[in-house]
């Protein structure tokens, strides 16, 4: 009950803030800057502002698939965003340059949250067939509840690590934002709304992962006594 109740409180919140985030982005995606740049024009910009060589802007598929690759030094930015010459594409393209600019200057965080790609890919893989085999054999081999607690706490450093990373290249896309004027006025605070809920979605499965992994330390604790 307990298990269910967290999934469901989980998703609950990850729903609202994910519709929340859609609505932003539909609003101000209807207000226009006044610099007139598209998405990619501004990433560019900010790129060569930052002195960040070797990124390239592409236009990926979707609707608020952006994001930065560190592997192949890519900004991929979604149609909208790409094209889009309003506060919501000025947001989320400098967002994503954030990110290439935390790379260029190896922001330690993000380092940190690189170095645990792998380990997180292979522990995700894992829980899949751990949780369902930890519960049902709890008695009999209690240890495979302890390997599950390891694993998921990998997944849980994963989204809290990945908070100060998202947060920073916010707070550095904003900055950029208005000490260029690129965002000026109602344009800056439209942009920093529509951040700090793109920032909430973090926030909500960081919650969420930390409230699971207790979850499970309890339960192996208690079947430890």
């Amino acid at each position: 009950m307990i298990y269910m109740g967290i999934i469901g409180a989980g998703s609950m919140i990850g729903g609202y803030v994910s519709n929340t985030l859609k609505k932003k982005f539909a609003q101000y995606s209807t207000v226009g800057v006044r610099s007139g740049m598209s998405g990619k024009e501004i990433a560019e910009d900010m790129l060569r502002h930052y002195n960040v060589n070797g990124v390239r802007v592409v236009q990926g598929k979707g609707m608020l698939t952006d994001h930065y690759n560190p592997k192949t030094k890519t900004v991929s930015l979604s149609p909208d965003v790409y094209n889009g010459r309003h506060v919501s594409a000025a947001a989320v393209a400098a967002h994503e340059v954030g990110h290439a600019v935390q790379h260029d200057t190896n922001y330690p965080m993000l380092q940190m949250r690189s170095s645990l790609v792998p380990i997180v890919n292979m522990a995700s893989k894992a829980l899949s067939v751990l949780m369902l085999v930890a519960f049902s054999m709890m008695n009999q081999f209690p240890q495979l509840m302890l390997i599950t607690v390891i694993a998921f706490a990998m997944t849980s450093l994963f989204s809290i690590v990945t908070l100060p990373v998202e947060f920073d290249a916010s707070n550095r896309a904003l900055n950029w934002l208005d000490e260029t004027g690129v965002a000026e006025g109602a344009e800056y605070d439209g942009a920093k709304d529509a951040l700090k809920w793109a920032a909430m979605t973090y926030v909500a499965a960081a919650l969420s992962s930390i409230l699971m992994l207790l979850y499970l330390i309890f339960t192996y604790a208690n079947r430890r006594r």
